[in-house]
């Protein structure tokens, strides 16, 4: 047992203190622009291969069982009862818009559940081939728990349905005891919320029936565990299953932050000293933004790196030369025996994928759940639509292509990662060469939709088929476009950018020499702040000498 114990706490240390994985960012209904409900998801793994997953609508015969493997190392967990029916599921959205994300928050180790079935990544694909609400996959994935037990860690899901959004937190009772205990909270319509590797839930009302649900044993499990002793009314399921630690606070808390301090400037204020160690009052789980956010909204934030805050990570010789807004891993490191940290933005290098889910009720199920994908870093993709009826994977974005030690041209997620490896170490000098041609593909991308899906209407209105079959073709065609459109941007980036110097460019093209094999180009060296830096700390070893 006390082997099994320390196994279970090195795993959770090595995938939640390395790691912080994921980041989940929500919109309400009212909250955004056109009367989407949106939620955002990072899959942030080093050493993950990203692809986009299908699982088509099929029938099962009575007493069916499934094989559960566990979503991150595909180790056989067991099996469970298969549904008689189950929904088309592409990506993290199904056929009826129901999407789940989440993020993992470890909690108590104790708590893991090593004999347990249902792992998060597992509870998450199951309930969305049998859900049509999120309310409904909620009662899915808490029914299946207290079934067959819960294998992972603490974490906390974004389920959302074109209506409403929820938050579900979950962890464990330890191992060899089936079920978990967790609680569920409804974001109201006109907020934001996040939610980045720390449990987020502090108090709730047990008695509003409509917007909170919870396990009978929430409340009497903790005290039961010695984890709370006060009245029922002060209990707060972060406290007691996630308690706050420092990397809790700096390294995850400080993203929800970063998001709440763009679109509410108030929020932002009051709760700077927070996430800066100063306060112990915590953030609310949502807040009501100061405007409308838009999907664009939403996939910009998630290539934020704390830029313009005083988190900002480019501004300081940690960003190199180049003001890269990334860190090389692991999150802290030591000098003389002292501990030191870095920032850990919702924008990281090791994102496997990504996507930006849009939910609209006003909409067919087929033509308004649009799932906005990306593999690689948000800031280094593009985002593509994939709608939720699409039951073909596109061929660039398949599993059987390339994998996690396998490079393939012919891979989304490889292409991405071969362009941003390209453009991390000079950052600045290269990051606007990139940008264009991500703006470029996104506008195209977001202007055509009204058309794309006035046409989908019409051939809904004759055939549900017909406009499913336009929407897949159009989901694959997108993600060809700007899987090609990268590739020409890394054979762009390659040349231009040569053996340091940078050749010229005139009307989009590269300048071609008048005459000769060699192309005009400048040589921009390092930026100032650099050398004055460098001279600073290396004194005179390179300053130029007159010789005698």
């Amino acid at each position: 047992m006390i082997k099994k114990m320390m196994f279970v706490m090195a795993l959770l240390a090595a995938v939640v203190v390395e790691g912080w994985a994921c980041t989940n960012l929500i919109v309400g209904k009212k909250a955004s622009a056109d009367g989407s409900v949106i939620v955002s998801y990072s899959a942030d793994s080093y050493g993950m291969f990203g692809f986009l997953c299908h699982y088509p609508a099929a029938t099962y015969p009575s007493g069916a069982m499934r094989d559960i493997y566990e979503w991150d190392t595909g180790k056989y967990l067991g099996q469970i009862k298969e549904a008689r029916q189950t929904y088309n599921v592409i990506g993290n959205m199904n056929e009826y818009q129901v999407t789940i994300g989440e993020t993992t928050f470890g909690g108590r180790p104790e708590l893991v559940d090593t004999t347990g079935i249902m792992d998060y990544g597992s509870l998450i694909y199951v309930a969305l081939q049998r859900s049509r609400t999120a309310k409904e996959a909620i009662k899915v994935m808490t029914d299946l728990v207290k079934e067959y037990g819960y294998y992972s860690s603490g974490e906390s899901f974004s389920i959302a349905d074109p209506n409403e959004v929820w938050i579900l937190e979950m962890v464990g009772k330890g191992p060899g005891v089936r079920g978990a205990v967790w609680v569920a909270v409804r974001i109201p319509d006109d907020c934001i919320a996040a939610h980045a590797n720390q449990s987020r839930i502090h108090k709730f009302d047990m008695n509003d029936k409509d917007n909170c649900l919870y396990s009978p044993d929430v409340i009497s499990f903790a005290r039961e565990k010695g984890y709370f002793d006060g009245l029922n009314k002060d209990f707060s399921f972060a406290d007691a299953y996630c308690p706050l630690d420092f990397s809790g606070l700096r390294f995850c808390e400080a993203r929800v932050w970063s998001f709440f301090n763009m679109f509410s400037k108030v929020t932002g204020q009051a709760y700077l000293s927070y996430i800066q160690g100063e306060s112990k009052e915590p953030m609310p789980l949502y807040v009501k933004p100061d405007r409308k956010v838009s999907v664009r909204d939403i996939q910009h934030a998630m290539r934020d790196h704390y830029e313009g805050t005083p988190l900002d990570i480019t501004e300081d010789m940690g960003a190199g030369p180049f003001k890269t807004p990334y860190r090389l891993s692991p999150l802290t490191f030591k000098v003389d025996g002292q501990e030191y940290f870095n920032e850990r933005p919702i924008s990281t290098q090791q994102t496997g994928f990504t996507f930006v889910a849009q939910m609209r009720a006003n909409y067919p199920d087929a033509i308004g759940g649009v799932l906005w994908f990306g593999l690689d870093d948000a800031n280094m993709t593009v985002f593509t639509p994939v709608y939720c009826n699409t039951d073909k994977v596109p061929a660039s974005y398949a599993e059987g292509e390339g994998d996690c030690v396998t490079f393939s041209w012919n891979s989304g997620f490889w292409i991405y990662n071969w362009v941003a490896d390209m453009i991390r170490p000079r950052y600045s000098l290269m990051i606007d060469d990139m940008r264009a041609v991500q703006n470029s593909l996104e506008d195209m991308y977001a202007n055509a939709q009204e058309g794309v899906e006035s046409q989908a209407m019409k051939l809904y209105a004759q055939d549900p088929a017909k406009a499913k079959a336009f929407l897949t073709d159009y989901t694959g065609m997108s993600a060809q476009i700007a899987v090609d459109s990268w590739k020409r941007l890394g054979e762009f980036l390659i040349v231009r950018y040569n053996d340091g110097a940078v050749k010229r460019v005139k009307n989009g093209k590269l300048v071609r020499p008048e005459t000769g094999n060699s192309a005009p180009l400048d040589r921009p060296g390092y930026p100032k702040e650099f050398l004055d830096q460098l001279v600073k700390e290396t004194g005179d070893r390179y300053k130029s000498k007159v010789l005698e």
